[in-house]
């Protein structure tokens, strides 16, 4: 007698072999984007950049698409910046452009990443490129180490809120801001057990629903597709 098929969400688009990968073990995953980015392309905002390109400084990273944007207003130049950055799939992206000898710390976590800063170096200000929807606890523990944050916002996120019919075995969350769009309209079942790419993300649903949650081991994203294929409970 076949397994019966376990049905997932994932709240970003995600690799099409992991979702072949998944169909082959009985599982099925839908994918449907919660938030939408966009680089912010103003011409203030390239002027900043520029500016800062043109300093040497200590700069955070805290996501992918605020790495996607700068580096794309760079356009192949190089600054001479000792860069702190949040999560493997970030990290990644500040290594390919910048060099790995340009990344100084890494955390999982922005609290983590502060910490990080603050115990290698505790520089006189930092610059933050960030969207429209950073969290707090990165720039509040700088400042209270008499750090200045220059923040700049490079991208905008915003909510694309869905009303799902279908019920899911599991749902994928890749950051709070997916998180807060999907709880925003939806509940889910007890029995949906969530899957979190980080600290963070767990602590965000954990404030809409008692479900169990399960936080990727690994930081990248196809890590926490890849844990929830291999759960052992389904």
């Amino acid at each position: 007698m076949s397994k019966a098929i376990k049905k997932i969400l994932s709240t970003r688009p995600i690799n099409e072999l992991l979702v072949a990968e998944a169909l082959s073990k009985n599982i099925e995953i839908d994918t449907l984007s919660f938030i939408e980015t966009t680089p912010i392309e103003t011409v203030e905002v390239q002027q900043e950049i520029e500016l800062a390109s043109n300093q040497i400084a200590t700069v955070v990273f805290t996501s992918m698409n605020a790495v996607d944007a700068v580096t794309e207003m760079l356009d192949g130049f190089i600054p001479e910046w000792t860069i702190y950055c949040m999560g493997y799939a970030t990290k990644e992206l500040v290594k390919n452009y910048f060099g790995e000898h340009a990344v100084a710390g890494t955390a999982d976590n922005a609290s983590e990443l502060a910490e990080e800063i603050i115990k290698n170096e505790e520089p006189d200000e930092v610059i933050f490129f960030c969207g429209n929807k950073r969290r707090d606890e990165l720039p509040g523990k700088l400042k209270k180490q008499r750090i200045e944050v220059n923040e700049i916002v490079v991208y905008q996120t915003e909510n694309t809120q869905h009303k799902i019919s279908k019920i899911y075995d599991g749902i994928l969350f890749f950051s709070p801001s997916a998180v807060e769009s999907f709880f925003a309209v939806n509940k889910l079942p007890e029995y949906t057990v969530v899957f979190a790419i980080g600290q963070t993300t767990k602590e965000t649903v954990s404030r809409f629903c008692k479900n169990r949650i399960v936080v990727s081991k690994l930081p990248g994203k196809d890590q926490l597709v890849e844990q929830a294929i291999a759960y052992s409970e389904w």
